[in-house]
């Protein structure tokens, strides 16, 4: 059964109730983030119940050495953890000298948190009776903010109900923190130096091995009925840094405790000037105040809404999963810092380490750029290209020549870090995606510089790797691609993924026409990269060659192409017919049970239908999705909103809709069962695919934007907008129209069901 006890809301996400059960999903789903930083919604005050703490920073990490049973040349000598950040949220709270614990009070009621998506705060409320019958009244309120990215706000508010009380707070840093999946038990962090000035404290500490100089930093204040509890003390340690709030509270009392807190780090500031630029964002934050800072909190997130919102009408449930999804994407990447990407737990928990998977450029990029302005997805592109030279030495180091590139399937900086060999050696199609979203950037966005500044030098890189990963079949007489692993991760070391094969084909025709493009069209960039790469005209040859001999799997009696040459080799039962209680089968059967199964982690062929959908006619993908999809068990993130908008390009829209509502409610609802680990923000972008790609058919063909609108039954209406070549177009699907918006200075022409349509500013239209 899933987990569904978010209460229904088209803007926030409300608990009602106090459960231990629930406290760590609750942590992952309220958690906080602004691009810069992250937090799980941990309690500001301690917790002895089951809880996993959890602070991150953009880009700071640490290689804990890999740890397998024997070791395999090629592998990765660690892996990049997430690294759980020194703490800045605490605030350790005693009534009468017995700590608040909600998991030892006596009673929790009317407990209540709130994450507002639509103003960016998070908000706790609760009633407690303590062990020594004292009962309380708690309300805090708190946010990361988006205009000041170094800093956090808190605001905690305590009123005793029952009695005179003598309260204590003592809001704390602290850096002696570990990572719940640190391989070695290793300390990740080194606390150099704990110092304070007044109401402000600071703890300065670098990560082992990667030396990444931080200043955690906070500054606090107290006060009862508008009239200030000085601070009594200092408390120190090895690791942590507290001051010590002591007032006496009369019944109906309330004693408010602002905090601001957060980073500065050797990433943007010099290591040995760290306190000092704490002070500062401090001192700008002060000046604002705590409600300063949340109305341009407010302000912030408003301006992002006004793009990237997509309202549904006459779904509550459907609106607050495509919100939520949005929301994270934002709280996680803005675009403000090339040398960032997108987790894919983002802020939310340490779970698959890295920053950076083939899900960007196959799920985020699209997001990207219709939500924001085409600079951002300028550097998710430029990101791959910094680490071009890493790539060339990843492939190096599996025996590739000739300055082949393999990018890594997890990395932080460019480096392989995912240490499971069959992830890690065979499932190479990544770099396929990667060439993709090069070819995907410049057909939405009509931007072809970056292919003669950056991106031809990949796509070449990657073009040797696949000419050097095929070889010739004497048998077959083709060239087939050999030990591989396909998106489907439930078949390892397989013959002829499809998939792989045809991406590899692709990947090297789209290289070779390139490199004709940039030859005559920028023969100077064309000259450096000659230069630079020194490919020959008997190299390009040996490519076309490989491309134009590709093996692909067929089968005669199905129609189809194989998703690899043993798929019918399998017992071929479909997932219907699967005992509920076997599923999960990731957590149910042992991995040689599901390797030897049928069964698909998520879309194989039919990705590679997707990303080409152009290749193929409509009859070919309905036989291979009626194949395919009832073998799926859609166990990984990014498997429903594939399938969604494929099942709505043919006009299976109960279907289509089914499987928009498990991916947008994916983490709320729990379907995998394990939220408590943290949220899948990379496939929440192929949520919004589902409802922009799928129920409202956006497509580039031709260099023109395509919509073949539809909608779900469930639905009165929807909205969203896309950025296209500057110009903002607002599409409002409803049951018996479809209407579009332009905000620009120039009319344009888009196509709706085939039909040409002129769009002029501040003029709507109806298809």
């Amino acid at each position: 059964m899933n987990q569904e006890y978010i209460t229904p809301n088209a803007w926030s996400i409300i608990e009602e109730g106090f459960d231990p059960e629930l406290v760590q999903s609750s942590e992952s789903l309220f958690s906080l983030g602004n691009g810069a930083m992250g937090q799980r919604a941990n309690f500001e005050e301690h917790y002895s119940g089951e809880t996993f703490q959890g602070s991150y920073i953009a880009g700071v990490y640490y290689p804990d050495k890999t740890r397998v049973g024997w070791w395999k040349n090629g592998y990765p000598e660690y892996f990049a953890k997430v690294l759980n950040a020194p703490n800045w949220i605490g605030i350790n709270i005693s009534i009468n000298n017995i700590p608040l614990d909600l998991n030892t009070c006596k009673q929790v009621k009317d407990f209540r948190r709130e994450l507002n998506m639509k103003e960016g705060w998070y908000m706790r409320s609760f009633r407690a009776t303590l062990s020594n019958d004292m009962e309380i009244k708690i309300s805090t309120t708190r946010f990361l903010s988006l205009a000041l990215d170094e800093i956090g706000s808190i605001e905690y508010q305590m009123e005793v109900l029952n009695g005179n009380a003598e309260v204590i707070l003592q809001p704390y840093l602290d850096s002696g923190i570990k990572n719940q999946d640190s391989n070695w038990d290793d300390r990740f962090w080194n606390t150099t130096n704990i110092t304070s000035n007044g109401d402000r404290a600071f703890i300065e500490a670098h990560t082992m091995k990667t030396n990444f100089a931080t200043c955690t930093f906070m500054q606090s204040n107290a006060n009862v009925a508008g009239k200030s509890v000085e601070i009594l003390k200092e408390e120190q340690s090895e690791t942590k840094i507290s001051f010590y709030y002591k007032t006496e509270l009369e019944k109906g009392e309330k004693i408010t405790l602002t905090k601001l807190g957060g980073y500065t780090t050797s990433r943007y500031h010099n290591a040995k000037a760290l306190i000092q630029a704490g002070n500062d964002v401090l001192d700008k934050a002060s000046a604002l105040g705590f409600q300063g800072l949340l109305e341009q909190q407010k302000k912030a997130w408003s301006e992002i809404w006004e793009m990237s919102d997509i309202t549904i009408e006459g779904d509550v449930r459907a609106q607050q999963g495509i919100r939520f999804n949005i929301f994270q994407l934002n709280q996680t990447y803005l675009g403000k810092d090339s040398r960032l990407n997108i987790g894919p737990k983002g802020f939310t928990g340490e779970k698959y380490g890295g920053s950076t998977y083939w899900d960007t450029e196959a799920y985020c990029l699209p997001f990207y750029m219709a939500t924001k302005n085409q600079n951002v997805a300028w550097s998710l592109l430029e990101y791959r290209y910094n680490h071009l030279e890493k790539a060339i030495e990843n492939a190096a180091m599996l025996g590739f020549k000739n300055e082949a590139a393999l990018y890594p399937m997890v990395t932080m900086n460019g480096e392989e870090c995912h240490n499971e060999w069959e992830i890690t050696f065979e499932e190479i199609h990544r770099n396929g995606a990667i060439a993709f979203a090069i070819y995907n950037y410049y057909r939405f966005t009509g931007d072809y510089s970056y292919i003669p500044e950056m991106g031809l030098e990949v796509l070449i890189g990657i073009a040797r790797f696949w000419h050097q990963r095929a070889n010739w079949s004497s048998k077959k007489g083709k060239y087939v691609i050999l030990g591989v692993t396909g998106p489907n991760e439930y078949e390892n070391n397989v013959n002829n993924n499809w998939y792989t094969n045809y991406l590899a084909k692709w990947c090297i025709e789209y290289a070779l026409e390139q490199i004709e493009k940039v030859k005559e069209g920028y023969p100077t960039d064309y000259d450096r990269i000659v230069a630079h790469t020194k490919i020959t005209d008997d190299e390009l040859e040996q490519w076309d060659e490989v491309a134009g001999k590709m093996f692909f799997p067929k089968s005669k009696k199905h129609n189809i192409y194989l998703q690899q040459d043993g798929f019918l080799d399998k017992e071929l039962i479909t997932a219907e017919h699967l005992d509920k209680s076997q599923r999960p089968i990731n957590q149910k059967w042992s991995w040689d049970r599901i390797l030897r199964s049928p069964y698909i982690k998520q879309a194989d062929v039919l990705q590679g239908f997707y990303f080409f959908e152009d290749h193929f006619s409509k009859e070919e993908l309905e036989r291979h999705f009626d194949f395919y999809e009832p073998f799926t068990v859609h166990e990984s993130s990014l498997s429903p909103c594939v399938h969604s908008i494929q099942a709505a390009k043919l006009g299976r829209m109960e279907q289509a809709y089914r499987l928009y509502l498990r991916t947008s409610r994916l983490d709320l609802d729990d379907y995998n069962r394990e939220v408590e680990e943290g949220l899948h923000i990379t496939s929440m972008a192929g949520t919004w695919m589902s409802i922009v790609e799928g129920f409202g058919g956006m497509r580039v063909l031709e260099d023109k934007l395509h919509f073949y609108p539809q909608i779900p039954e469930q639905w009165d209406s929807y909205s969203f907008k896309v950025n296209f070549r500057n110009r903002i177009i607002k599409v409002i699907i409803e049951k018996e129209s479809a209407k579009f918006h332009l905000i620009g200075n120039e009319e344009m022409t888009i196509r709706v069901n085939g039909k040409r349509l002129v769009l002029v500013p501040g003029e709507t239209v109806s298809a």
